[in-house]
């Protein structure tokens, strides 16, 4: 038995979990682990959570965003039990029916879908911020959008430091005159594959809430921009176009307004994502996120097209080669031959 095993078996016999089946979970592209814990003699279920510090996980800022959306009336897991040093939780069971998978089995629903998840941003961002949240201010956020010239490019062409520097240098006051705001709570990776469906519950709390440990405090547009730039499903224009408006609707900000930070958000994290893809490939050895490429590439194509990106169009579209079947085959080549 591992090391990290033992932990774990130490850890589950402190609570009344202790006889549980335990059942493998699918996970994410994070070092966490996830099983679902069935108590035989009452049928009631739980979500192990096994994140290994020692790899770079922490679940602090999991219990902390957790508490603050479930204060807010949203529906995030309940914690029953806790590790914090050894990377242990034991949360509330939301269920399998994540919205990916709802609006495949019922397609009728796909609007109402879009429509609560909307509102749940709608009501998590009258909330004041929890406290000590790390602003994603715009030099991390034009950072973090030239991953490509890291993992993209140089898997592709080479390096190109000059590229990566004159992207920077654009990008940065770009954010900065557009997208600057950090007055709401961003939970980051806000999608259909972190959204479940609770339909017994009410209003906003139908949405059970996953995957929101990078929280940071950001812009009001970021988190829909991550729910209807889906990298992993395409989301139709009319519930993008409905939703914009819907969540504008509730908002100070003007539609113009609201769109260029929108379209320069969207850029920002669908850029981030194509040099996350490329680097779980490269580097971790997970191929099959090449193939959601196109996809995110497609959302870059989108975003640039807006007047408010004119000013790094021309440098992305100059020095970032677009993903054809070739250049796809190519980053899968390279698959874990980096480290």
């Amino acid at each position: 038995m591992s090391e990290r095993a033992r932990l774990c078996r130490e850890f589950l016999a402190t609570t009344e979990w202790a006889d549980a089946d335990r059942l493998p979970l699918a996970g994410d592209a994070s070092n966490r682990r996830y099983e679902r814990l069935h108590d035989k003699n009452t049928g009631r279920t739980a979500i192990f959570m096994d994140a290994p510090p020692e790899k770079g996980e922490d679940v602090r800022p999991f219990v902390q965003i957790a508490n603050h959306l479930n204060t807010a009336g949203l529906s995030a897991p309940h914690l029953f039990a806790q590790d914090l040093e050894h990377g242990f939780l034991i949360l509330e069971d939301l269920g399998d029916d994540l919205f990916a998978r709802v609006v495949i089995k019922q397609p009728a629903l796909e609007q109402t879908l879009y429509q609560t998840a909307t509102d749940v941003l709608v009501s998590l961002h009258h909330h004041t911020l929890p406290n000590a949240i790390d602003p994603y201010t715009p030099p991390l956020m034009a950072d973090l959008a030239a991953l490509p010239y890291d993992w993209y490019l140089p898997a592709i062409a080479g390096e190109n430091p000059r590229a990566k520097a004159g992207f920077i240098s654009e990008f940065t006051p770009l954010i900065e005159t557009t997208a600057a705001d950090t007055s709401v709570l961003i939970q980051r990776d806000y999608h259909a594959e972190n959204l479940l469906w609770l339909p017994e519950r009410d209003n906003a709390a139908r949405v059970g809430l996953l995957d929101f440990q990078d929280a940071m405090a950001g812009h009001p547009a970021y988190d829909l921009v991550s729910l209807l730039q889906d990298a992993r499903r395409d989301v139709p224009d009319s519930i993008v176009q409905e939703m914009i408006t819907r969540y504008v609707d509730h908002s100070t900000l003007s539609r113009p307004e609201f769109e260029a930070a929108y379209h320069v958000l969207g850029a920002q994290r669908n850029l981030r994502i194509l040099g996350v893809f490329a680097r779980l490939s490269i580097r971790d050895g997970k191929p099959h996120y090449v193939d959601l490429i196109p996809r995110v590439w497609g959302h870059i194509m989108t975003n640039l097209a807006h007047p408010a990106l004119a000013p790094v169009a021309k440098i992305i579209m100059n020095t970032l080669p677009a993903p054809t079947p070739e250049i796809l085959q190519k980053l899968k080549n390279q698959c874990a031959k980096r480290p």
